[in-house]
């Protein structure tokens, strides 16, 4: 949650800031604020959006080449002017701006209250930055050591840049469990949760790990302590994004944009992995640990939300084909339920941002049982890309839609690579079936690309149900996990309750929601249980609800029962949700825009669940 953005050199600091912010707000966007040192600090922030933030401080001075901003999802305290970041210390020396929780805030608020400190706000935060004064103040340290033996002190999560108006030459920023980047440039300095706000200035970075501060100076060199006063030699990473990625290119929301981007995400992921013309799949992720893996009891996936849902589709993907048992783990659930995980299981995280806290807190509970970990993710450098010991980027590029779409499909193509890879090792399919399953995957770009020709359809269907205060996902095998995918993004954007279900499962209970007012949304594409999607679907009508039917092309049996239906090309069993999800997420893409829903930043929700 939150997103953090810092500068120091000759620039202008505020109008970097401000963009960083715009390109961060993706990741909260309850309030916004700078601060600014120009012979003292200047601090605007605003409840709502940095746009908000922008024409409050219109009138205002921006002048200071050194500064520090933050875009906040709330955790403590209401979203208002005066809980929104940053927070300065009681003497208003310091400055701060947080992403993340601290957990044991309480107890240190009553100890400096003790010692006359007063808060003005409800946050953790203003905590932290009272507590970095104190010790600053008794032992008279210069900032970075304040920070370092406060951090020794807290419980939590947090990823903090401070500054100090005092010693306007220096920024300090800390991180643990929540990340931050650290720009290098030309005799300048950015700091930002990711690397959107950089690349345009910059593609040096270092990714800042756990219990690490850096003190980054106007003049002279990073340097980088542990927070047990270990000195650290910077690591730089050469960025490889184009700042083209992190623009609209014409479309009206990021999410239409990257709906529409799939047919090359895909195909990325998959480039110099898959060979068609001469049959072959290869994960480099896999090699090193390959027999520990295809030998494995199990493997237990970990993600939330949509990354469960990719989790779910890599269930039947690994025991059909590669015949390995899985189990699929919210990694909330996992991570407190103590489980059974032995040093013969295979735990494969899955998140698109690569920082879900969670999931991290799960990879750490199965590292400690000795458990193998494979990591699943979008973001390089990302703290689980870093934990894990071996795994595989989907390279989707980057998602700024809060509602996940291109990385759900850059992960399931990536577990059916996995798949395929385990299973021909494994000689649980044959070889001809290899073979076509690989051509096929390789085709999927080009039939998504014509599913998206569907879009007029999908937005015509969407016309006709988007005052409709419920919906039903029904879905099959394969298509169980769309339905639930389908769901949450109708539940996620358009604000609109939805449920997805197995489709067998109707009669056990959602059949009685059923009536004219229900739009019921079947996945119909499965040829395996063909027969009994139809009775599901007369169930429904026989009840009058309304079926909008996702079906093979040229299906001549649905299409006369179902009200809509949507065609997709044919394809394989294991691969049709790489296809069927596409309409789905048009269809909550376009109700959505109808109903007035900012598509890109629903409420409530924000884009890295960096806290629990």
């Amino acid at each position: 949650m939150c997103g953090i953005v810092a500068y120091i050199g000759e620039k202008q600091a505020y109008p970097i800031l401000i963009k960083g912010l715009q390109r961060l707000e993706y990741r909260g966007y309850d309030s916004a604020g700078v601060a600014l040192l120009n012979g003292g600090t200047h601090i605007y922030k605003k409840k709502g959006k940095v746009g908000e933030l922008i024409d409050y401080a219109k009138e205002l001075s921006h002048e200071g080449n050194i500064g520090i901003g933050h875009t906040r999802w709330a955790t403590h305290g209401a979203p208002d002017d005066i809980n929104a970041h940053p927070h300065t210390s009681g003497n208003h020396r310091l400055s701060i701006v947080h992403n993340g929780i601290i957990e044991n805030y309480a107890l240190l608020k009553a100890a400096l209250e003790k010692e006359g400190h007063v808060f003005e706000s409800e946050t953790d935060t203003e905590v932290l930055v009272h507590l970095i004064e104190e010790i600053q103040k008794r032992g008279n340290l210069p900032l970075e050591e304040a920070v370092r033996i406060a951090l020794t002190r807290v419980v939590g999560a947090y990823a903090i840049v401070l500054i100090d108006n005092t010693d306007p030459n220096k920024l300090v920023a800390a991180r643990k469990a929540s990340p931050l980047v650290i720009g290098i440039g030309e005799g300048e300095y950015f700091i930002a949760s990711d690397a959107t706000p950089i690349i345009e200035h910059t593609k040096k970075v270092v990714y800042l790990n756990d219990e690490e501060i850096a003190m980054v100076p106007r003049y002279g060199d990073l340097q980088i302590k542990t927070i047990d006063n270990e000195k650290q030699t910077p690591f730089i990473h050469e960025l490889d994004l184009k700042i083209e990625m992190l623009e609209k290119g014409g479309y009206d929301y990021f999410m239409l944009k990257e709906i529409h981007e799939q047919h090359t995400t895909i195909a990325d992921c998959m480039r110099g992995r898959l060979n068609a013309d001469e049959g072959w799949v290869r994960l480099g992720g896999l090699e090193e640990y390959i027999n520990r893996i295809i030998n494995a009891n199990r493997f237990i996936i970990a993600g939330c939300g949509t990354s469960w849902h990719a989790g779910l589709i890599g269930e039947y993907l690994f025991e059909d084909l590669a015949r390995i048992p899985v189990e699929v783990e919210y990694a909330s659930e996992l991570r407190y339920r103590n489980p059974i995980i032995t040093e013969k299981d295979v735990v494969i995280a899955i998140s698109q941002s690569g920082e879900t806290a969670d999931t991290l807190a799960a990879l750490e509970l199965a590292k400690e049982k000795g458990a193998l970990i494979y990591g699943i993710v979008n973001v390089v450098g990302s703290s689980i890309a870093r934990y894990t010991d071996a795994g595989s980027y989907i390279h989707a590029g980057p998602e700024i839609g809060v509602a996940s779409t291109k990385a759900f499909t850059g992960q399931v193509t990536l577990l059916t690579m996995m798949a395929l890879v385990l299973a021909h090792k494994r000689g649980t399919i044959s070889n001809s079936y290899y073979q076509q399953l690989v051509r096929e995957l390789a085709n999927i770009p080009a039939k998504v690309q014509k599913v998206l020709e569907s879009n007029a359809m999908v937005k015509y269907i969407a016309g006709e149900i988007k005052d409709r205060p419920n919906a039903l996902y029904l879905g099959r095998g394969y298509n169980f996990p769309v339905a639930l995918e389908g769901a949450l993004k109708l539940k996620e954007i358009s604000y609109i309750h939805a449920e997805g279900y197995p489709a067998a499962e109707m009669k056990h209970g959602p059949i009685a929601l059923i009536d004219d007012q229900m739009p019921v949304v079947v996945i119909a594409t499965n040829r395996s249980a063909y027969d009994k999607i139809v009775s599901n679907i007369q169930e429904v009508k026989a009840r009058k609800g309304l079926v909008i039917a996702v079906v093979t092309e040229g299906d001549e049996v649905i299409s006369k029962i179902a009200d809509y239906t949507i065609e997709i090309p044919d394809t394989e069993e294991p691969l049709t949700p790489l296809l069927s999800v596409i309409p789905l997420q048009l269809l909550s893409y376009h109700i959505a825009v109808m109903r007035g829903c900012n598509v890109d930043q629903p409420r409530n929700l924000a884009k890295s669940v960096t806290v629990e």
